[in-house]
């Protein structure tokens, strides 16, 4: 009798997960693959900030015994043929709705792109977070022009405060693009199951897949799954 063939994991967008997702992962794969933190290089003086943090952090065992797996390098400035991709999800109807729909309709989406607790720095006007939200929600971005030389280029200039909003949505379309770029670079390099718990990443990646014809396994873990492991 042939035993199950061995599946691994890579967790993403995130370089973290919750406990619950952790332990379903646990049980159904052998290891489970983590990018670290990723911080986007767009400009030589702007980019965003790397946290240290590991998935290894609080489960070393875990990680000396190869169930988990760290220290992907997702970090710097894009190449040329990530921003080739990225502009292609850009130029994609389908996928910039998937995308403005998760910010309208997904709370933990709109959590992980946009610190709306407090005010929001948009260019230099700090902005109450609910006003900052209603801007950046108007539907007409969903169709705008993007592409990853506009944002590099919006980062460079001193915005007017619509071309700062445009610049602030622009960055969390470019940080979304870019993290599936390096999920399908990672999963293929190391034959890996692409995973998330995340259902509007799950759609966008899946749409990409679609378009290009990329054929690899990804999975989605509902909160259902989650807690019946546990």
């Amino acid at each position: 009798m042939n035993s199950s063939p061995v599946r691994n994991a890579l967790f993403y967008p995130f370089h973290l997960c919750a406990p619950d997702t952790l332990d379903y992962l646990l049980a159904h794969y052998e290891s489970i693959h983590f990018r670290d933190y990723m911080a986007l290089r767009l400009t030589p003086f702007m980019g965003t900030t790397a946290y240290q943090d590991r998935m290894g952090d609080e489960h070393p065992h875990l990680v000396s015994s190869g169930r988990i797996v760290q220290g992907h390098a997702v970090s710097g400035p894009l190449d040329a043929a990530a921003a080739t991709e990225i502009d292609r999800d850009f130029a994609d109807p389908h996928w910039r709705q998937l995308f403005h729909d998760g910010l309208q309709e997904d709370r933990r989406f709109q959590r992980g792109l946009f610190d709306l607790t407090h005010a929001m720095r948009i260019g230099s006007t700090l902005v109450p977070g609910p006003a900052a939200l209603l801007r950046l929600l108007e539907p007409q971005r969903a169709t705008e022009r993007y592409t990853v030389a506009l944002v590099k280029q919006w980062a460079r200039s001193a915005p007017t405060l619509e071309e700062a909003y445009q610049f602030e949505y622009g960055l969390a379309l470019l940080k979304t693009a870019a993290a599936q770029v390096y999920t399908f670079r990672l999963a293929s390099a190391h034959g890996l199951v692409a995973v998330t718990d995340s259902v509007t990443h799950h759609r966008l990646l899946s749409r990409t897949m679609a378009r290009e014809r990329i054929d690899l396994p990804n999975e989605y873990v509902a909160s259902s799954q989650r807690h019946s492991s546990a």
